[in-house]
């Protein structure tokens, strides 16, 4: 019966949602430049692109935009989706939207950007404006919808269509990308927000397969059921803490609440692809695990992180519901908490990429652009 009634409250939120993906955003227009999808010469239909597609693709930064912060002239960056309608099932949506990227360049930009969404389709955009801000615009980004549904809904019920929509997508874009001359490939870097990094992980094997395989990972919010996320923090370095594990003396792997003040561990060599975790203290999203109903976390007997109270304690069944009635206002907080990340992308894209020329004052800058929305 329970089995039922979550079904049917599925159908009720995908009924609902499919009518909003119809419609468009206030402001948001169909491009008028063939470098993105839904634009003129482009494969993909902008009527299909959904509403979280048009607003990816009908906004971020201009190359005006860019070069005000670089100084000197920019490229339009490349933006490529595929909504629910653009194809029938992930893996043509992943095609098609590798196809679009190719004709609209993005294989020749010097970075490209692999993007699993959140369950709505939703790209932050933060994450990607900051992504093409510090790569001069010289960037290309790609990603594809998998469901209607928000992303608290989709996080309970939709994980196994996040997992393969971001193995499909990384999968095709690689694919492509591996033909490629080995001098005329463009840094290849994987990115995602909440369920999108459950997404974006499930393309990998581990540590070194996302170093051999990108240039750099940045993912944000992990869930706690992210395989790799609880494969890392699970067996992190003795005397770390959860709220910011340790692992393998960061090699490879890191974390951080809070890039702008430092990602440990300080002093240890960081060489080659990086991978990055931004999680904050008091994000929900990251410690939400049934395992709480009877099971005293480590982040509960550890000094708890910089935005969570200090009296907080572990009761059988009642921490568990109290972390679930988080879940749906995550987002509600300021900047910088709970599930909300911003600027947050702005140290954490430059520790990955380690852009050239990129002065203290120039991420200042780039933050506040970031906070007040791009």
């Amino acid at each position: 019966m329970s089995g039922l009634l979550l079904q049917g409250f599925v159908n009720v939120m995908n009924n609902a949602y499919s009518l909003r993906d119809t419609m468009t955003a206030e402001g948001v227009h169909q491009p008028t430049t063939s470098l993105r999808s839904g634009g003129p010469g482009s494969l993909i239909p902008w009527d299909t692109l959904g509403w979280q597609g048009r607003n990816f693709i009908g906004k971020g930064p201009s190359a005006s935009d860019i070069e005000k912060f670089i100084h000197h002239p920019a490229m339009a960056p490349v933006r490529a989706y595929a909504g629910l309608a653009s194809a029938a099932d992930a893996e043509s949506r992943a095609a098609v939207a590798v196809e679009d990227l190719k004709r609209a360049g993005g294989f020749q930009r010097k970075n490209l950007l692999v993007v699993t969404t959140t369950g709505s389709g939703w790209v932050d955009p933060a994450l990607v404006d900051t992504f093409e801000y510090l790569s001069g615009g010289d960037a290309a980004t790609v990603a594809i919808q998998y469901s209607y549904l928000p992303s608290w809904i989709s996080y309970l019920v939709d994980q196994s269509k996040a997992r393969e929509a971001g193995r499909a997508l990384f999968d095709a874009v690689y694919g492509a990308w591996s033909q490629l001359p080995a001098g005329q490939r463009p840094r290849l870097f994987v990115a995602g927000e909440s369920l999108g990094s459950f997404g974006g992980e499930a393309a990998f094997s581990g540590e070194y397969d996302l170093h051999n395989r990108t240039a750099g990972t940045l993912f944000a919010g992990p869930p706690n059921f992210n395989p790799l996320f609880l494969e890392f923090s699970d067996h992190r370095d003795a005397g770390s803490p959860e709220v910011q594990p340790v692992y393998q003396d960061g090699r490879i792997v890191r974390f951080t609440n809070d890039a702008s003040t430092g990602i440990p561990p300080n002093g240890q060599p960081w060489e080659g692809s990086r991978v990055l975790y931004m999680m904050h203290p008091s994000d929900p999203i990251v410690w939400w695990s049934p395992h709480l109903i009877f099971s005293q976390p480590d982040w509960i007997s550890q000094p708890p992180g910089r935005d969570v109270l200090k009296g907080m304690v572990w009761i059988p069944f009642v921490t568990f519901w109290q972390v679930t009635a988080d879940l749906p206002f995550s987002t509600g907080v300021p900047a910088g908490h709970g599930h909300k990340y911003t600027s947050e992308y702005v140290d954490g894209w430059n520790a990955v990429m380690q852009p050239a020329g990129v002065t203290p004052q120039d991420l200042a800058g780039l933050r506040k652009t970031i906070a007040a929305g791009g």
